[in-house]
């Protein structure tokens, strides 16, 4: 999948089909809607195309307006986001900054700058509750009776629902806040996962096991960045890892802003996702996983983040964690050497 960042690039296709959205999440109702467009855009000899926006437009009303409980909780990274979009098939993606300009544009104009003139559309697929322009004054109709002036085809898809709910991005944000992780994955038709480069952290796990019975490799962690302040989902979890070794690596994890911790840490308070695997391969000894790219699937959530006193009962709610997370596996029969899917494609972006 190719991936421009704005339409004015040389490299992109002159003409498409197109769909249009923010695509958080990639969940079901999505990925019926990128089969849809694939399946148009083979028909008409055409490339598939995503236009999406960074930061959700939300997100920047709340910006502007400086009301921070009007963002969405964010359920992916734009890393993630675009390696489903990979997955499923997508040609090409387009991201498009969204600022003061695009949030004023009129509908007319957005038509006419973005979908004709920028993309090339032939074909344009929308949901059933698509909006556009400044003040959200377009919709459907409008877009309908554009195409049926300019020469370009636009349909509508309906909601998509499993077991009588309607999948929406707004119900995995709800599920996940919830902790309700099997439900989740129901929505996403996958384990509800955060990939990136394993950066460098305070190191204080290094030290907190040494003393605690059985832990004389102190609880060493990876560290993803979790590029946005208010993740849809926050606590700590039982995980598997992609990405280190041949098959995935059960293990448990904080997402979250570590509220035991000192926010002027090495991570500036930022949102991390820390993952202590309950087996480390010998092959990679202490160093050998910074920047290396890894997934990590969220499969059970075990609590919210908790506020220690100390150093002494923060090693010892780690090592609670630690015991779950194994007590998880055990229980459920889980099988963390078994291969799952698409690490290659995440690894290319």
């Amino acid at each position: 999948m190719q991936i421009f960042r704005g339409f004015r690039h040389p490299g992109v296709a002159p003409a498409c089909a197109l769909t249009i959205g923010n695509f958080d999440g990639v969940h079901r109702g999505h990925q019926a809607m990128l089969a849809l467009l694939n399946a148009e855009a083979r028909q008409r000899g055409l490339p598939s195309c995503v236009l999406t926006f960074e930061p959700h437009p939300r997100d920047y009303f709340a910006g502007v307006t400086r009301r921070p409980e009007l963002a969405p909780a964010r359920i992916a990274n734009l890393r993630d986001k675009l390696c489903e979009l990979a997955a499923h098939g997508v040609d090409q993606t387009i991201v498009l900054p969204f600022d003061a300009r695009l949030a004023s544009q009129p509908p007319a104009q957005f038509i006419r700058d973005v979908l004709i003139d920028g993309l090339g559309a032939r074909y344009v697929l929308v949901g059933d509750d698509f909006r556009f322009g400044a003040k959200r004054a377009g919709d459907y109709a409008m877009l309908d009776a554009a195409g049926a002036q300019h020469g370009f085809d636009v349909a509508r898809m309906m909601s998509y629902e499993v077991h009588g709910l309607r999948v929406s991005s707004s119900a995995v944000r709800e599920a996940l806040g919830q902790g309700r992780m099997a439900d989740v994955q129901a929505l996403l038709g996958r384990p509800y996962a955060i990939s990136g480069h394993v950066v460098h952290g305070r190191k204080l796990g290094r030290a907190l096991g040494a003393s605690h019975p059985g832990g004389s490799d102190g609880f060493r962690t990876l560290n993803l960045r979790f590029k946005h302040w208010k993740p849809a989902a926050s606590g700590i979890f039982a995980v598997l890892v992609h990405g280190l070794a041949e098959r995935p690596l059960p293990g448990v994890a904080n997402l979250g802003v570590r509220p035991s911790l000192d926010a002027n840490d090495v991570n500036g308070g930022r949102v991390l996702l820390e993952t202590h695997c309950l087996e480390w391969p010998a092959g990679l000894g202490s160093e050998g996983a910074y920047g290396k790219i890894v997934r990590v699937d969220l499969l059970s959530k075990l609590h919210d983040e908790l506020r220690y006193t100390s150093l002494e009962a923060l090693t010892a709610g780690i090592a609670k964690d630690r015991d779950d997370a194994r007590a998880f596996f055990a229980a459920t029969h889980s099988n963390p050497h078994a291969e799952t899917r698409r690490q290659t494609t995440r690894d290319r972006i």
